[in-house]
């Protein structure tokens, strides 16, 4: 399925143009000051984010930066509502209010906002679902369960927002209401950048669940990390970033530099190749990308699997190529018919067929089912074959291990 949504006249997805949405920010508290309005600039800056490339305008007054001095309700309120009177009907984009509370979100929509920004994704406020439902307006809904962009590990994330999309199907939230936030920032304490990283390198994960994509990296604690370097000079970092996850799916950009990044996504996205898809009346067929097993899950469940048959089928759909070298003729021989049988294949050196060497290398693809097998069944082998499957078993690990992928000096 290819993502095509209209979020208030403006077409989001896979054949449109990557969208961005420039973010006004009204807190004095938030990590990057250079970023703050007030409502003496609020409109010049919304007329040249608009000018420079914006089609949605993010406009928030509380920070959600974990190191910021708390505001109250009122606070915000006195901050946001003059400010969107100032937008109302003054700009050529979308509007989005950035705020985690329902009767902030109300009486923004009262005045005229298009989109709600929740990036506690429907955590701090029980009644925030019921207002989007209510009123049939989009959602911006972040990655969050106990409190806001607290799921650490893209594993996490993707679990996360699978529970906020059945909450929203429950209270009647349609497919094309939700734009999805894998929250990326350090929004709780222990979310070190290792993670940011494997969300950024991963996103396109988050394909399966067939609905928009946001991403919001620009100027965030990742880059500040990986640079060495305060808010104020990690845009080039920030645009690194952007490039990537574009390339892999996104379809908004969050960004506090419109004119900067609009380059950037526009190469990012034709780069960006198309899903293989094929229609013919009711009938169609496409390419899923599955990386991992448990995204099989969510696509199995979409068309109507039971639990146990998702699990039963998810290390069926993700295919692993590995390489052996330096083994004898005779272990690349067993280890060729042990991973036949069980539905793999392996390739090896013409001469080790014929036992005219004494070593080669084998390249063994199958399913994480058939490794799995294949393990099972090499380290009750002889020679050094209980070591080959300890070290096949090990790589497969190593695979799925944050901490050794992303951990290095930058």
């Amino acid at each position: 399925m290819v993502v095509d949504v209209d979020i208030c006249g403006l077409k989001i997805g896979d054949e449109h143009p990557v969208r961005l949405m420039g973010a006004i920010n009204l807190s004095r508290e938030s990590f990057y000051k250079a970023s703050v309005a007030d409502n003496n600039s609020i409109l010049n800056v919304a007329h040249r984010m608009v000018d420079e490339g914006a089609t949605i305008l993010d406009v928030g007054a509380r920070s959600t930066w974990p190191l910021a001095k708390p505001i109250t309700k009122e606070q915000e309120l006195q901050r946001l509502l003059p400010a969107l009177e100032i937008l109302q009907d003054n700009v050529d984009a979308l509007i989005s209010v950035d705020t985690m509370f329902s009767d902030i979100a109300e009486k923004s929509l009262k005045l005229g906002v298009d989109v709600i920004n929740d990036v506690s994704g429907f955590t701090a406020d029980d009644k925030m679902v019921d207002i989007v439902a209510d009123h049939g307006c989009p959602a911006v809904v972040m990655a969050s369960n106990k409190v806001t962009g607290d799921p650490i590990g893209m594993d996490a994330i993707m679990e996360s927002l699978d529970a906020i999309i059945k909450k929203a199907q429950s209270r009647g939230i349609g497919d094309g209401q939700l734009i999805l936030d894998p929250s990326i920032g350090k929004w709780v304490a222990e979310k070190e950048p290792i993670y940011d990283l494997e969300t950024i390198e991963q996103f396109e994960r988050l394909n399966v669940f067939e609905r928009p994509l946001l991403a919001a990296i620009s100027r965030k604690s990742v880059i500040g990390t990986v640079l060495g370097k305060p808010a104020e000079d990690r845009l080039f970092g920030s645009l690194a970033a952007t490039a990537v996850v574009v390339s892999k799916g996104a379809h908004i950009i969050r960004t506090h530099d419109v004119a900067q990044t609009l380059d950037v996504v526009r190469v990012a996205g034709a780069i960006r190749s198309r899903r293989p898809i094929v229609k013919d009346g009711d009938f169609e067929v496409s390419v899923l990308d599955i990386t991992h097993p448990s995204d099989a899950v969510v696509a199995m469940r979409k068309v109507g699997s039971t639990e146990t048959g998702c699990h039963v089928m998810k290390n069926k759909t993700v295919n692993r190529v590995l390489r052996i070298k330096n083994i004898t003729t005779t272990e690349a021989l067993i280890v060729k018919q042990e991973i036949l049988s069980r539905g793999g294949d392996a390739a090896l050196a013409r001469d080790a067929v014929s036992h005219e060497s004494e070593k080669t290398d084998v390249i063994i693809t199958g399913t994480l089912l058939q490794m799995e097998r294949l393990i099972s069944k090499l380290e009750r082998q002889a020679r050094s074959l209980p070591l080959i499957s300890k070290m096949i078993r090990d790589t497969l690990d190593l695979q799925m291990d944050v901490e050794y992928r992303y951990s290095r000096e930058y």
